[in-house]
């Protein structure tokens, strides 16, 4: 990935984008105090250098009967690279993972998963996680309810 360096009207376009990521060039002009031309050429140059991603929509959880996060934390029999990569294979694989960090501690691996209930949790840490031959053991955290969440990475 290329390193550039970001300027305050970056910075602006970055965290406008982060907010609302469908705001016109217009609205996106007038906020950051360009023009509709340099934000477009902005844009593009970040996003060639990979500071900017694909465009997604965030669903509330709630609204789709996805509204408990759990988090996983995970200790592996071995640290062998081979059982690791198979173990993350598995991981990704799981649409209800959403977030998954190969961690330094106690800890090898912790994982977010969103689901509609317990059981639903259930399902997936004793038929999927725990079932895995690199898996020695895992302890489950429940949220009772997000204090604070976001996407924005500050600029």
């Amino acid at each position: 990935m290329e390193t550039i360096t970001l300027d305050g009207v970056d910075k602006a376009i970055l965290r406008a984008l982060q907010e609302e990521g469908d705001i016109s060039q217009t609205r996106l002009a007038e906020r950051v105090g360009a023009s509709a031309a340099s934000c477009w050429r902005r844009i593009a140059k970040l996003e060639q250098a990979g500071v900017l991603g694909k465009t997604v929509r965030l669903v509330d959880p709630d609204a789709v009967g996805k509204g408990l996060n759990v988090f996983c934390q995970v200790r592996m029999k071995s640290h062998d690279p081979a059982a690791r990569r198979d173990f993350e294979l598995f991981i990704n694989s799981h649409r209800e993972v959403l977030e998954c960090y190969s961690m330094s501690g106690d800890w090898d691996y912790l994982i977010r998963a969103v689901v509609g209930d317990v059981r639903e949790y259930e399902a997936l840490l004793m038929r999927g996680i725990l079932t895995h031959d690199a898996v020695l053991t895992s302890s489950s955290h429940f949220a009772l309810k997000a204090v604070k969440y976001t996407t924005a990475l500050p600029t």
